[in-house]
């Protein structure tokens, strides 16, 4: 199975790329299943109904979020709606949505997908342990899922590669997500997990992590609150990672970083 997950999208600019660009890539990368953090679609706070129809549309299988999951407060409800779109799993559990979902490919193959959100540096949170072992607690690979995608929504990568080794051998992969910025560390680990400690956004690079420059370096000379920041409106480069599962184990073959378009250096799997 080939499986591709794409980093946050940061406001239109962002969201523009992967709608226009998604559905050639499932074609050229010959692509089962693709996920897709819309935690800052909309403006660089949230997601709402439209945009996550829009990305769902253009051939994502299943949606991410994050710390700005609720942002957008007219479309929280959506959560409850759409079964594809996730908010993390160490959520509290009266939150509207679900942490994991279940996903049937067109030819009976099923892929689970999990998110949980740090605790380092982040909103209080409740433990990512707990958390993810309920949600793999009746799940295993090879039987009831062919694949396994965890979203580890984290600040600090320490936690990120704790999570990644943890769950080596149980899932197919682990990525991380909220930083904005793509890591130069895609691997297999030793028992079969593919891992990247970010997958970067789907942006305008020049940005300071997606939001325009000016506004920031504003605030960051003067130590004074300026406008409201806004999302750089550049042209975007679509980041993320693609991984080539074994169909009988569900564990990673391969994986390869994706970057197109925009400010930074292409690039494509070789597989």
């Amino acid at each position: 199975m080939r499986i591709a997950f794409l980093g946050d999208i940061m406001g239109r600019t962002g969201r523009e790329a992967v709608i226009e660009r998604l559905p050639q890539l499932r074609r050229d990368l010959r692509l089962d299943f693709v996920v897709v953090n819309v935690e800052n679609a909309a403006g660089g706070f949230g997601v709402t109904r439209t945009i996550c129809d829009d990305v769902l549309a253009a051939g994502a299988d299943c949606l991410t979020t994050g710390n700005h999951a609720y942002d957008q407060k007219n479309d929280v409800d959506h959560f409850d709606d759409e079964r594809r779109l996730l908010r993390p799993a160490n959520f509290p559990p009266s939150n509207p949505g679900r942490g994991a979902g279940m996903y049937p490919l067109p030819d009976g193959r099923m892929v689970l997908v999990v998110q949980v959100h740090g605790q380092r540096f982040m909103n209080p949170m409740d433990d990512m342990v707990p958390a993810l072992e309920r949600a793999l607690s009746d799940v295993k690979m090879g039987r009831e899922a062919d694949a396994i995608v965890v979203d580890v929504h984290a600040e600090a990568t320490s936690e990120k590669y704790s999570v990644g080794h943890y769950l080596d051998g149980r899932v197919s992969l682990v990525v991380g997500t909220h930083t904005h910025v793509p890591t130069a560390d895609v691997q297999v680990f030793p028992g079969g997990t593919a891992f990247q400690a970010d997958a970067g956004m789907c942006g305008d690079y020049d940005s300071v992590i997606g939001m325009d420059k000016g506004v920031i370096l504003e605030g960051f000379v003067s130590k004074m609150r300026g406008p409201r920041m806004q999302p750089a409106s550049g042209p975007a480069t679509v980041c993320g990672i693609v991984v080539e599962t074994d169909d009988r184990t569900g564990l990673a073959l391969r994986a390869a970083p994706l970057r197109v378009g925009g400010r930074l250096a292409e690039a494509l799997p070789a597989f």
